[in-house]
């Protein structure tokens, strides 16, 4: 009689044993991610000098730093403690330094992460300013080629192509400091071209400084 008791017993710890190993076998698993992390880089450079052309071949910004990393998935590259030189549709040269950088494949995106600050070099025409602010996006819109001047019907004017815009755009706290004032706000938006149609979003301040002042500071 304990025989058999045993025997029904080890039969039914193997039949829940067999249920068990079926089950696990054809439950469906969740697959853990091929790869975890940033995306790989299919190169890296060092000690390194990017030139980015516009589409009349000239530039339109230069990069020079440390280290760059070129993403393979979306052709974009990361930048570490980027020096650059960026030029309006004026001519002018602004010169600045951020944290790190990223840049899109084309060239119209780029975002300066971390603390920036930009400097536009004066001429004869030109005072000089500066930026100060944390991770700034910077925008390229291309030159527009849908309206050519030798486009549309005769009995409608010639319109030129839209020039090249080139936007700078900032959730945090930005600090704008010329000869005559000094300016800031939290989140601004611009126009690099001599910084036009600027706003600042929220909390803004604007000094006029005094000339005896703005004189020292030139």
């Amino acid at each position: 009689m304990e025989r058999k008791t045993l025997a029904t017993i080890i039969a039914l710890a193997m039949l829940a044993l067999g249920a068990q190993i079926m089950v696990w076998v054809f439950l469906p698993h969740d697959q853990a991610p091929q790869f975890v992390g940033p995306p790989r880089s299919d190169y890296t450079l060092a000690t390194f000098t990017l030139d980015a052309l516009d589409d009349a071949g000239k530039l339109s910004f230069s990069v020079t730093g440390p280290r760059l990393a070129h993403k393979e998935d979306d052709g974009s590259v990361y930048l570490t403690t980027p020096d650059y030189v960026m030029v309006d549709n004026s001519g002018n040269l602004w010169k600045g330094k951020s944290d790190s950088a990223w840049v899109n494949k084309d060239g119209t995106i780029m975002k300066l992460e971390g603390k920036v600050d930009m400097h536009r070099i004066p001429t004869a025409t030109v005072d000089p300013l500066q930026l100060l602010t944390t991770d700034l996006t910077v925008t390229t819109t291309p030159k527009d080629k849908t309206t050519p001047k030798d486009a549309g019907p005769k009995d409608k004017p010639a319109t030129e192509p839209k020039p090249k815009q080139t936007t700078m755009e900032t959730a945090a706290l930005a600090t704008i400091i010329d000869p005559n004032h000094i300016a800031h706000g939290v989140g601004m938006k611009a126009n690099l071209e001599g910084l036009k149609d600027l706003e600042f979003f929220s909390d803004v301040h604007w000094i006029a400084q005094p000339k005896s002042h703005a004189n020292t500071t030139q």
